[in-house]
């Protein structure tokens, strides 16, 4: 009997021999039952002695069904019929000697025309798991062939069910013919190393040169969960939401799981910084909570019992039916959201991993019940996967975002541009040429820095007397509630509120400590703030004058923000107007000789320059050029000096600032960091430098307790004598324009960590009251008219 169209080592003949020989052996039994059965098959076996020696017509099988149905009926008990899934086979093949009623019901419902097929076997496999039974029967090789086989049937409803096939092979034998041949060790070694190779197997097993007799028992056992939660693992792990039909398939997993056929599978992104959910940026995708939304508010979105459970409890909520509830509760829209999508029962799951929440996984049915709580846990199974998915799923989309800010945002100056474009060219080149190579750094050699800041001169005073002030407006606020409080409802501990409130008064009146501000917050937040939504609900008046004060406060705080935003208003302005002025004159001194030129807003407006023959690409660069944006810098730092006191007055809060150039000697390299995007020096000597630029502001006067920058001065540090010679050029120059006055002051600085040696030029800033005005004032002068 040839088993397929193809090759096959084994010529098939199906034989109950070894069944025959297993009821001779009852014969001797004493159970009388077992006796009688035995010599009732054998009776069977005498009148048809084929079954014995191996029937290798098919249709000499069919002729003997009967025959056979009795000889096999012991291994296919009439109690188990409804519940097993068992064949009576030849290997690796669609015929079916006999099943049990189960088998039968699941290949009925599968359909007329279907006609199950082993999933993962492919011809060449077939021809050498036939080899691997020889190897084993015949010549008892302990090889492990073996691997799990599956039929995939669709049931009923559509959904392809898994089935795993489990061989029993206790009644076949292999009987070698003349044509085989003799199979060796050496023979065994080489099969060993070419498994693939099937014309080898075909060698050593030539096709029907051996002989298959017997039968197989083949239980099946439905695990169509298992597969689907492997299909499921494998899917995440290679999906791409953009290609294909990704969702189709994977609500197919889904509905093989659940084993429901017309449920349909939804996600939403929890975004924290924002507290909602937002819709997957894809088409595919969607979310049946937010319906035609692309995100809401996570408490409008989601009904109190869902929020509960995915925040709080960190558990799937299950809703059997959506219509019922729905109508119970009609101002919740979740409900109204999914009943208008026709979707009957879900499960709200929470995508999270070590406590924070990544995500919401929608399983929806347009059926009542379908999905509940009891099926909801199946979940616990499938999450761990899930949640790495959205991990890589969110590093990724948080990877194509810095990819969009880097080309669309991060700005690469004008005068460096064409080495980034150089060296991408290469680098694209080296990918077209498959030569493996990175993006190499960008370093520009022999440059001169210089560097410059117009600082916010007790800018942390300045918030703390903000804060300061707030804090006293909203204790005192409290405290006229808790005035009337006392009046309706004189109890004690109101008193003690009262004197903690005015305690904390006190305490910040001259000055704000370190911890008070956190202390008066953590006061307001778990004591004052859950007092009053109480005493709202117990007096009229109370909640009136509760409302006044919750008005009055930020939204978004919810403290007082009335000095501080003052503080933080002004500071916005002083830093915009001063980077404004900076860049337009920048654009002038880049005509003048390109340049490097990068600005940072902090509290004030910091700036560094490089300049040098290796950032322009030509070979025409001289020193002249360096002390003419030398020269330039210091002009340009009176002038936003100037700028800047013209429109003080008009600003919420009263600031004053402090200038300083630093100037640095020698040339040195700078490398522009990948990890930072931005430009830094290079090699530790150069380092000095930056060292320098961060501690030098701070610095004293040596032998003083007075700090080197001062309002209406500008400062240059510096620390070589020609330097010195050089910038009192300068300042005579500007002296004469009317930037400067005329005294100059030579100090020098107190010792650095690591950094000795510092001195600095301080010159009094000229100033007018404004641009038409011709008459100049030194800082204190300026004051003076200003407060006229």
């Amino acid at each position: 009997m040839k088993v397929l169209e193809h090759d096959f080592p084994l010529d098939i003949k199906i034989s109950f021999s070894l069944f025959f020989d297993k009821y001779r052996a009852f014969l001797d039994s004493d159970n009388q039952l077992l006796r009688d059965r035995a010599e009732s098959i054998l009776k069977i076996a005498s009148q048809y002695p084929e079954l014995e020696e191996g029937i290798t017509r098919e249709e000499r099988v069919q002729e003997l069904l009967p025959q056979i149905e009795l000889v096999l009926e012991d291994s296919f008990a009439q109690i188990l019929q409804e519940n097993e899934i068992k064949i009576a086979t030849i290997p690796f093949n669609n015929t079916v000697v006999k099943s049990t009623q189960r088998y039968k019901n699941i290949i009925k419902a599968a359909g007329p025309d279907f006609e199950p097929q082993i999933k993962n076997l492919d011809e060449d496999h077939y021809f050498i798991m036939g080899c691997s039974i020889i190897l084993s029967q015949y010549y008892g090789y302990k090889i492990d062939f073996r691997r799990p086989f599956f039929y995939d049937i669709p049931d009923a409803a559509g959904i392809i069910r898994h089935y795993r096939i489990l061989y029993n092979g206790d009644f076949i034998e292999v009987i070698k013919t003349d044509g085989a041949r003799e199979i060796t060790e050496e023979d065994v070694a080489e099969l060993l190393d070419n498994f693939d190779n099937v014309e080898i197997w075909k060698e050593k097993f030539p096709p029907n040169t051996w002989v298959f007799k017997g039968i197989v028992i083949a239980n099946l056992f439905d695990v169509t969960t298992d597969v689907s939660l492997s299909e499921f693992k494998t899917s995440l792990l290679k999906y791409d939401k953009t290609k294909g039909d990704f969702i189709g398939s994977f609500q197919n997993i889904f509905r093989g799981i659940f084993n429901l056929p017309e449920i349909k599978v939804g996600f939403a992104n929890y975004n924290e910084e924002e507290s909602v959910l937002e819709r997957v940026p894809f088409k595919t995708i969607d979310s049946y909570i937010l319906n035609d939304k692309y995100s809401d508010c996570c408490k409008t979105a989601l009904c109190k019992g869902t929020y509960h459970s995915l925040f709080e409890k960190s558990e799937a909520f299950a809703i059997s039916n959506v219509k019922k509830i729905a109508e119970n509760y009609p101002d919740e829209m979740m409900y109204v959201n999914l009943a208008e999508q026709n979707i009957n029962s879900a499960i709200i799951a929470p995508i999270e991993d070590n406590g924070k929440l990544l995500g919401v996984l929608e399983i929806v049915s347009p059926n009542i019940q379908e999905l509940n709580s009891i099926n909801a846990h199946k979940l616990v199974d499938i999450m761990p996967y899930l949640i790495d998915s959205v991990l890589r799923s969110k590093a990724k989309a948080e990877d194509e975002l810095e990819l969009v800010i880097q080309q669309e945002c991060t700005s690469i100056h004008p005068s460096v541009y064409w080495k980034f474009r150089q060296e991408a060219k290469r680098f694209i080149l080296a990918k077209v040429e498959e030569n493996p190579t990175s993006f190499r750094e960008v370093v520009f050699e022999d440059v001169y820095p210089l560097f410059g800041q117009i600082d916010i001169k007790g800018s942390s005073e300045a918030r703390n007397r903000a804060v300061q002030k707030d804090l006293i407006l909203q204790l005192k606020g409290i405290d006229k509630i808790i005035e009337n409080v006392i009046e309706i409802n004189p109890l004690p501990i109101y008193e003690q509120i009262q004197f903690r409130i005015n305690t904390y008064i006190e305490s910040i009146k001259d000055q704000l400590q370190v911890d008070s501000e956190q202390k008066i917050l953590d006061f307001i937040k778990d004591e004052i703030k859950p007092l009053f939504k109480y005493l709202k609900g117990i007096n009229t008046e109370l909640h009136k004058s509760i409302n006044r004060y919750n008005d009055s406060l930020d939204p978004n705080t919810k403290m007082i923000y009335r000095h501080r935003k003052a503080y933080d208003e002004s500071v916005m302005l002083i830093n915009k107007k001063m980077a404004s002025l900076l860049d337009k004159k920048q654009e002038e001194a880049q005509k003048m000789y390109p340049h490097y030129f990068e600005r940072f807003k902090t509290d004030g407006v910091e700036h560094n320059l490089y300049i040098g023959e290796s950032i322009t690409k030509q070979n025409n660069f001289n020193k002249i050029y360096l002390y003419n944006l030398r020269l330039w810098q210091l002009q340009v730092m009176c002038e936003m000096e100037n700028e800047y006191y013209q429109f003080k007055q008009d600003l919420p809060v009263a600031l004053d600032v402090a200038s300083m150039v630093l100037v640095f000697n020698a040339s040195l390299s700078v490398r522009f960091r990948m990890d930072e995007k931005r430009f830094d020096v290079d090699g530790t000597y150069n380092a000095r430098y930056e060292v320098v630029k961060k501690r030098v502001d701070k610095a004293y006067i040596k032998g003083t307790d007075q700090r080197i920058t001062e309002k209406g001065k500008l400062v240059i540090i510096y620390s070589q004598r020609s330097d010195e010679k050089e910038y009192i050029k300068y300042i005579n120059f500007l002296q004469s324009k009317n930037y400067l006055e005329d005294e100059i002051e030579i100090v020098e600085l107190e010792d650095l960590q690591g950094v000795t040696g510092l001195k600095a030029l301080r010159v009094n800033i000229l100033y007018s009251k404004n641009r038409e005005d011709k008459e100049y004032y030194t800082y204190s002068d300026l004051m003076k008219e200003i407060n006229k």
